[in-house]
């Protein structure tokens, strides 16, 4: 049992400095081959150890007394941009392959009491524009990697849990892209990466009886500080006079809240989770504009004691909004004047969030399934396809002064494997 503890936990270390294009703004619709077979509904639905972070109340799913869940998710978001050419110079994003780790334990006490242990990559994004040749994309690389140690501890009576999960959460911010200065001198922006750990909680309840399944979760905001990324890259447009010069450097994994339900019928189960993910107020995203986001998350399994298939649908709108961008007449007429570009704030946050943190795809299908392949172990299986998304927003004017739309197109294909062993 040691043994295999030490062995998970450095894969997972080994594993965990990698992005990943996430679905929900930038957190993964689920984390685990059976809650991502069912486009992420975890709140109200127990999927053994893997539930630690979705809802640590459900751990007392478990069907042995220790459970031990391994795999990753091979991630392949597509993203491209037109860099404000109206649709003639794609450039293609390389950032198009990441593997994603999750290790997943989880023990039976006693008839009362669980706990476990894990390790999770839970969001990130970013863009990788370097060979473009497209001048629109400032040649713009950006990579946000989280990853998540935690240990849930659940109480359960009577059909009733409540449970915690203390986080610890790593971070790993890197921003740089090519632009000009005030004297139209090539300039290359860029602090190398930035690195951070700050502590959490996930809380979670849940009722169960005769199939019926209800649940509730609380992620606490986790703050964290990137030394010199969001200051750095915003310092050329300081000068213009577009973002203000106390840029901070803090990018919160944002607050989440939320309730879920299931009922099993024999072999079929079906479940619905609603949550909402609290952007607009998280440190980051509050200034680049982001509005929060409802998910709805529809699932449905059929298990028979060998296998099982599983079917989802998640949805959730696009959190980059526009930034309150104006046309060049606007900001003139607003300026009084010739001077525009203390007025064009908004579109200098369009540029950025549609360059760099493209998080714009909103409907989610997924299909899943397990194998049994002893009465201990199990491979689990999830497929997810994100439908392609274009997205148009009025970005920084060109040299000459002129409007420039810059639109991004984004799709993703995600593959996640998973060995369980129950014993």
């Amino acid at each position: 049992m040691k043994k295999t503890i030490k062995l998970a936990v450095v894969a997972a270390l080994a594993l965990g400095a990698t992005s990943a294009f996430a679905t929900n703004g930038s957190t993964l619709i689920g984390l685990g081959a059976k809650s991502r077979g069912m486009a992420g509904t975890a709140i109200g639905i127990g999927h053994g150890a893997e539930s630690a972070l979705a809802n640590p109340a459900l751990i007392t799913t478990i069907k042995k007394d220790h459970e031990i869940s391994f795999g990753g998710t091979l991630f392949m978001p597509n993203v491209k941009t037109d860099g404000g050419s109206n649709g003639t110079n794609w450039a293609e994003s390389d950032a198009n392959m990441n593997m994603i780790p999750e290790v997943s334990l989880a023990t039976k006490v006693n008839d009362n009491f669980y706990w476990g242990i894990g390790m999770w990559g839970t969001a990130g994004m970013g863009v990788d524009y370097r060979d473009s040749t497209n001048p629109g994309t400032m040649n713009m690389v950006t990579n946000l990697q989280i990853m998540q140690f935690g240990v849930p501890l659940a109480y359960t009576t009577a059909g009733f849990t409540v449970a915690i999960a203390p986080i610890l959460q790593y971070g790993a911010l890197d921003i740089n892209y090519n632009t000009v200065d005030t004297s139209n001198n090539p300039l290359e922006v860029g602090e190398g990466v930035a690195q951070d750990l700050a502590f959490g909680y996930t809380l979670g309840l849940s009722y169960q009886m005769e199939g019926l399944t209800i649940g509730a979760v609380y992620k606490a905001e986790i703050e964290m500080d990137y030394k010199g990324q969001l200051s750095s890259a915003t310092q050329p447009f300081v000068n213009f006079g577009i973002f203000p010069a106390a840029m901070k450097d803090k990018l919160s994994t944002p607050a989440e809240m939320g309730v879920g339900v299931s009922y099993a019928m024999g072999e079929h189960t079906v479940a619905i989770d609603y949550k909402q993910i609290k952007w607009s107020t998280a440190s980051g995203y509050e200034d680049f504009g982001w509005d929060d986001q409802n998910v709805i998350a529809l699932g449905y399994e059929y298990s028979t004691k060998g296998w099982a298939v599983r079917l989802g649908y998640n949805y959730a709108s696009n959190p980059i909004k526009d930034a309150g961008a104006m046309t060049v007449a606007q900001a003139g007429a607003a300026a009084g004047g010739p001077a525009i570009y203390p007025y064009l704030g908004g579109n200098a946050l369009n540029t950025f969030n549609l360059l760099g943190f493209p998080a714009t795809t909103e409907s989610h299908i997924a299909v899943g399934g397990s194998y049994n392949v002893s009465d201990t172990t199990s491979v689990d299986l999830a497929y997810t396809y994100a439908p392609e998304t274009e997205t148009t927003l009025l970005t920084m004017p060109s040299a000459t002064g002129q409007d420039v739309k810059t639109t991004v197109k984004h799709s993703q294909t995600a593959l996640t494997v998973q060995l369980t062993y129950a014993f």
